[in-house]
C-alpha cells in the first residue's frame, strides 16, 4: 500500500481473508478474494464479518458453495426419503445447516456422521458397539449415502465398507466435492460395489482453438487454453480463479483509461492514524462490479450481492448394469441459471425409442443433405451422407422420423436479444427433436444444444474459381530479360564481324607467303555471321578455320552459345511449372493484402462469426482479421458474403470476382 495500490487480488482461507476484508473495508480497497481449500475436501462458505456502513469492498470471485443446492436437487431425482452423510472430521457442518433446514420441509430423514481419519477405527467400533440387528439396521441405512470428504479419504471408505461386508451391491452412494480429478474418480468407481455418482464442478470447454485462446481482447497461452496440452486439467480450481480475476482488473483497467476516468493510485500508510481512505477506491469498485469477462472458468461477474454466481457442475455415475464393467457416464449437468439439465433416470435408450416418431429439421447441403425425390403432393425424400447416419440410427434404435427444413436456411446464431434462428432455435423452440446437418460445432452452440461426436472434419478453405490459360506467342521469351535477349542479338553479329575480319587477315597472309589463295572459302561479311547465328543455335558449320586465332574465338563462342542454351532451357522448363502452379492467394495475409478480388463468406455462419470475433478485437496485433472482417461485413455482409454455399459457388462460376471462404464439422445436434 506504501507503493500505490488499485486494487487487492488474494487467494487465501477464511481466517486470512476476513483479516484482510477489514483492511480493504477501511482503506477503500477493492479486494477480489478466491478461496482457497488446501486439504482437499469439499469447500464450505467463508463466514466473511459484515462491512460496518455496508459498504463491503470484498467481492468473492469464486462462487459460493452450492453443491447443498445440487444434492438437494439430486436427491429429489432419485426419489431418496432417507439418506445418511459421512464428512470428515476437518469439514465445517455448518456448511450442512441450509442443506438440512431444507430437507426437513421436504420431510427427508437425513443423518449425520462424521468420520475420523482413522477409518479402520470407525467400523472397528461399529462392530464393537453395536449388536447383529442394529449392524442390519446400519446396512439398510447405509445403501444410500453421501460422501462429503476428500478422495483420498472417500476411497479409503469405501474399501472399507466393502472390506467389512457394510456395503451392499444394491448400494448407491454420492460423492459430492468441487475439485476432483479423472483419475480420483476412476478409483472411487472401481472401489464402490453398487452404484455410484459423482458431483464435481466443471468449466466450459472451447473446442475452436482461435477462439478459446481469446477471452475478452486478452490471449491466453495455448498452454493453458488447450485441453490437449493437459496443463490445464492439473491446476486447482482458486488458481484457474486467480487467473480470471486478474482478468477481470485488467478488464476493468482498460475501461477506466478508455472512459478517460483514471484515478492515481492509493499510497497508504496502515502505521498513521491520519490516514484516510482511497478516495477512488468506491468508483474503481464500480467499474469491476459492471464488469463481465469470459476466462479459463467461464462467465464471471459480480453483478449478484457482490459474489460471482457462475458455476456448472457435472454429474457422473454408474447404473446398476453397468456397475460390473465399471463404465463411467456423464447423466447430467446442473448449473446456477438454468438448475438440472439432463434426466437421472435410469433407462436404456435401445427400448425407450422403440416406435417413438422423431421431427427432424434439416438444411440443404451437398453432399450432406439432398432432395432425392419431390412428387407433388408427396412429402419430399433426402438422400445425403448425413441422411445414410440417421437412418443407421433409425434402424438401430427403432425409431421413425419426420423431416422438414429450416425456414430462414440458416445454421443457427444469436440474436441481440439472446434467442437463435436457424436449425439451433428450431432445436431451442421445441419444434424439433433432432438435427441433422452439415454444422459446425462452436462453443456457442454447445451451451444451448447437444452434438454428437463429430463424423466428418473440414478445415477452414479457401474457394477460388480456377484461372483461365492465356495462350502467349511471346511466352517462349519468357525465361530471359529483355535485356538479355538484347545482349544475344548483338553479339552475334560483333562476333561475326571479328570472324570476317580474321579470315581476312588469314587470306591476305596465305596469298602472301605462298603466292597462292586459301582454300576455297566464303569470306564474305553475311556468310560469317551466319556461322556465328549457326553455331549459336547448335547447327554447326562448314568452316575452315585454319588459324589458332579464329579457333580461339570460335572456341570460346561454342562455350557462351552452351552456357546460354542450358540456362534458357531450365528457365523455361521452371517457368511453364510455376505458371501452371501459380496461386497468388494461399493464406488468409495474402487475402487480406490483395484489392483486385472480393472476397466473403456465408452470413451467420461460424466462420463469419470467427471472423466477426477476431476482427473486432483491439488486442489484436494482426491487423489481417480487421482487414477482412471490414471486407467480409461490407453493407452488413449483403455486398461480398452470401446466405448459403451454395450462393456463394454459383457466384465463383458466374464469374463474379468473389472467393468463398468455408469451413463444416458436421455432427448431429440435438436439444438436451
Amino acid at each position: 500500500m506504501n507503493q500505490g495500490i488499485l486494487a487487492l487480488v488474494t487467494s487465501t482461507g477464511c481466517a486470512a481473508a476476513s483479516a484482510l476484508q477489514s483492511l480493504t473495508d477501511a482503506m477503500h480497497i477493492p479486494h477480489l478474494f478466491i478461496q482457497r481449500n488446501g486439504d482437499g475436501g469439499p469447500r464450505t462458505a467463508c463466514q466473511l464479518n459484515p462491512s460496518p456502513d455496508g459498504e463491503s469492498y470484498t467481492l468473492a470471485a469464486r462462487p459460493p458453495v452450492r453443491i447443498n443446492d445440487v444434492l438437494l436437487t439430486l436427491v429429489s431425482e432419485f426419489h431418496w426419503q432417507k439418506f445418511i452423510i459421512f464428512y470428515e472430521s476437518d469439514y465445517d457442518i455448518r456448511g450442512l445447516q441450509t442443506f438440512m433446514d431444507q430437507a426437513s420441509r421436504l420431510g427427508l430423514d437425513v443423518s449425520l456422521q462424521r468420520v475420523d481419519r482413522n477409518v479402520s477405527r470407525v467400523f472397528t467400533d461399529l462392530f464393537n458397539t453395536m449388536r447383529t440387528e442394529e449392524l442390519n439396521r446400519y446396512r439398510d441405512t447405509l445403501r444410500r449415502a453421501v460422501l462429503l470428504m476428500s478422495p483420498r479419504g472417500a476411497q479409503v471408505f469405501i474399501h472399507q465398507a466393502v472390506e467389512t461386508n457394510l456395503a451392499s451391491k444394491d448400494s448407491h452412494w454420492v460423492y459430492a466435492n468441487e475439485e476432483v480429478s479423472d483419475a480420483d474418480i476412476m478409483e472411487l468407481i472401481h472401489s464402490s460395489l453398487g452404484r455410484m455418482t459423482i458431483i464435481r464442478q466443471v468449466f466450459p470447454l472451447w473446442r475452436d482453438t482461435n477462439v478459446r485462446c481469446m477471452r475478452n481482447n486478452h490471449r491466453i497461452s495455448s498452454l493453458l487454453c488447450d485441453p490437449q496440452e493437459g496443463y490445464l486439467q492439473s491446476l486447482e480450481v482458486s488458481n484457474l480463479y486467480l487467473y480470471d480475476s486478474v482478468l477481470m482488473l485488467a478488464n476493468a483497467f482498460y475501461r477506466k483509461l478508455e472512459d478517460r476516468k483514471w484515478h492515481s493510485m492509493a499510497s497508504l500508510n496502515c502505521m498513521r492514524k491520519s490516514t484516510k481512505p482511497w478516495n477512488g477506491g468506491w468508483s474503481m469498485l464500480d467499474t469491476i462490479q459492471k464488469g463481465r469477462i469470459s476466462g479459463l472458468t467461464g462467465l464471471m461477474d459480480f453483478r449478484a450481492e457482490g459474489s460471482n454466481s457462475h458455476v456448472q457442475f457435472e454429474i457422473l455415475g454408474t447404473s446398476y448394469s453397468d456397475a460390473f464393467v465399471k463404465d463411467v457416464k456423464r447423466l447430467a449437468s446442473w448449473d446456477s441459471t438454468r438448475g438440472l439439465n439432463g434426466s437421472l433416470k435410469e433407462n436404456r435408450i435401445e427400448s425407450g425409442m422403440q416406435g417413438v416418431t422423431l421431427k427432424i429439421v434439416t438444411l440443404l447441403e451437398e453432399p450432406f443433405v439432398m432432395v432425392a425425390e419431390n412428387i407433388l403432393g408427396q412429402p419430399k425424400r433426402y438422400k445425403g451422407f448425413s441422411i445414410d447416419v440417421l437412418d443407421a440410427l433409425a434402424k438401430i434404435l427403432g425409431f421413425k422420423y419426420d423431416i422438414y427444413q429450416v425456414g430462414d436456411g440458416k445454421y443457427g446464431s444469436a440474436l441481440p436479444n439472446g434467442s437463435w434462428n436457424g436449425v439451433i432455435g428450431e432445436l431451442i423452440g421445441k419444434r424439433a427433436d433432432l438435427a441433422v446437418s452439415a454444422i459446425t460445432i462452436t462453443p456457442e452452440r454447445e451451451s444451448v444444444v447437444d452434438f454428437s461426436k463429430r463424423y466428418l472434419d473440414y478445415s477452414v478453405g479457401i474457394l477460388t474459381r480456377k484461372s483461365e490459360d492465356k495462350i502467349n506467342i511471346f511466352s517462349l521469351l519468357a525465361p530471359f530479360d529483355l535485356a538479355v535477349w538484347a545482349c544475344i542479338a548483338a553479339a552475334i553479329p560483333v562476333v561475326g564481324i571479328m570472324i570476317f575480319l580474321l579470315r581476312r587477315i588469314q587470306a591476305v597472309r596465305c596469298h602472301s607467303n605462298t603466292g597462292h589463295p586459301p582454300p576455297s572459302t566464303s569470306t564474305s561479311l553475311q556468310s560469317a555471321i551466319w556461322i556465328v547465328y549457326g553455331a549459336f543455335v547448335q547447327q554447326g558449320s562448314d568452316s575452315i578455320l585454319g588459324s589458332v586465332a579464329l579457333r580461339i574465338v570460335m572456341g570460346s563462342w561454342w562455350l557462351f552459345t552452351l552456357i546460354v542454351c542450358s540456362s534458357y532451357t531450365a528457365n523455361l522448363a521452371a517457368y511453364l511449372t510455376v505458371s501452371r502452379m501459380d496461386n497468388a492467394i494461399r493464406s488468409f495475409q495474402d487475402l487480406s493484402k490483395q484489392v483486385d478480388l472480393a472476397y466473403g463468406t456465408v452470413r451467420d455462419s461460424a466462420v463469419y462469426e470467427y471472423f466477426r470475433a477476431k476482427g473486432t478485437n483491439p488486442l489484436e496485433q494482426d491487423s489481417t482479421f480487421a482487414e477482412l472482417w471490414k471486407v467480409v461485413n461490407k453493407n452488413n455482409g449483403f455486398d461480398n458474403s452470401v446466405s448459403s454455399p451454395s450462393e456463394g459457388i454459383k457466384k465463383l462460376f458466374a464469374g463474379d470476382t468473389v472467393i468463398y471462404v468455408s469451413e463444416k464439422k458436421p455432427a448431429l445436434q440435438c436439444k438436451a
